[in-house]
């Protein structure tokens, strides 16, 4: 077990650690000297967090935070917001219960792990019956830095969840939690432990990019970079006579998501171009050239496709005389049914219904067909939708 740091608190009885003491007790419900840096980001971001207040048309002219400590063997803390308005009114909100996510590196595998955790509880997340309000620390890497969002997780009673590659930097935190009674969760320990134990070798212990760890650029690198600089090129039908030259063609009418899934395709080494359908105009010859089983169709609900073209055409400035004729919901409903006839005529091209998906789970969707295909595993050559 690796030594933890010693810490300004008061000492109580803890003969496992005695550098590690319990703060010193006092009543449950008491204003506490935060980090100002960390209590003015954490207020702004649960102002930001999607709360609204009562008035949401009313300037916010002050913001009083009340914290209550959290400690082993009690019940979670609460805390609440006050918000001063315009006329005198004072508005409670609840900016949800914090999660702070630390990481010695980019975070983007504690925050995903995060992400991944909380789509378990959509059902009460989008009703704000249990309200989350997660934050990000990247590149933690010393103790010190580590210990003072430690602490302002025990005033805010945060849940930290972390992912520290070094094992003492991980011990600290754990043991640092322990004491305080925060809830914890070690990402990356246990099956880097695991991992470690059936390949019989130790890891670094050093994060992604860190001074110390020399890693080589891969092919796969510079695949990926090749498939980004190719996937921008080919991006809203440019440049057709190339589309034999993709390893996935993406079609469908107008903001059904084809640019965004062609990036995120092509973050993962995959050459991507993408074709507009619209009504009137020809396809390129190209589409109907190139091998079937790399093209995939997108359609969406055409009530979700006015709404997302009215926001877009507003957003451009377009008059309503303009956006008329681009999110009027017949046009809408004519051009998913001109879309829905290209489909038909090629049908083996798979048709993905992308209402309600997000962009990972589309790419998942065309991903799985894609190896399927390449593999020559069996599917019905009949337009399906996925």
């Amino acid at each position: 077990m690796l030594a933890c740091p010693t810490f300004n608190l008061r000492a109580t009885a803890t003969p496992a650690n005695p550098d590690i003491s319990e703060p010193e007790p006092k009543p449950r419900s008491r204003k506490l000297k935060a980090s100002p840096q960390l209590s003015r980001w954490h207020r702004a971001r649960a102002l930001r967090s999607g709360h609204k207040l009562e008035r949401s048309g009313n300037r916010v002219e002050a913001v009083e935070v009340n914290h209550s400590v959290q400690r082993t063997g009690e019940s979670s803390s609460s805390e609440s917001y006050s918000a001063v308005i315009d006329g005198g009114d004072e508005v409670e909100v609840d900016p949800g219960k914090p999660i702070y996510m630390v990481s010695d590196g980019t975070g983007w595998t504690v925050e995903h792990s995060v992400g991944a955790a909380l789509g378990q509880f959509e059902h009460c997340l989008v009703d704000r019956v249990c309200p989350v309000n997660t934050h990000l620390f990247s590149g933690i890497d010393d103790v010190e830095r580590l210990m003072e969002i430690i602490k302002q997780a025990a005033k805010e009673g945060a849940m930290l969840v972390y992912t520290l590659a070094d094992p003492s930097m991980a011990e600290s935190a754990k043991q640092a939690c322990k004491v305080w009674g925060i809830p914890s969760t070690d990402v990356l320990g246990p099956i880097t432990e695991a991992i470690a134990a059936h390949l019989g070798v130790s890891p670094s212990g050093l994060p992604r990019g860190a001074s110390g760890r020399n890693i080589p650029l891969s092919d796969e690198y510079f695949r990926r970079i090749e498939a980004v600089e190719f996937t921008i090129k080919q991006d809203d039908g440019a440049l057709p006579q190339n589309l034999c030259k993709a390893d996935i063609v993406l079609t469908g009418v107008s903001r059904t998501g084809k640019t965004p899934l062609s990036i995120y395709l092509a973050q993962k080494g995959y050459k991507v171009a993408n074709v507009p359908i619209v009504k009137g105009v020809a396809l390129p010859k190209g589409l109907f050239e190139v091998d079937p089983e790399k093209v995939f169709g997108l359609t969406i609900n055409p009530v979700v496709l006015q709404t997302i073209r009215k926001a877009r055409a507003k957003s451009l400035g377009f008059g309503e005389e303009t956006r008329s004729n681009y999110s009027e919901m017949d046009y809408v409903r004519r051009e998913l049914e001109f879309a829905r006839m290209v489909f038909s005529q090629n049908p083996v091209w798979p048709v993905i219904e992308v209402t309600g998906k997000a962009i990972e789970e589309t790419a998942a969707v065309i991903l799985r067909l894609y190896h399927d295909r390449k593999q020559r595993c069996s599917m019905p050559r009949i337009s399906k939708r996925y």
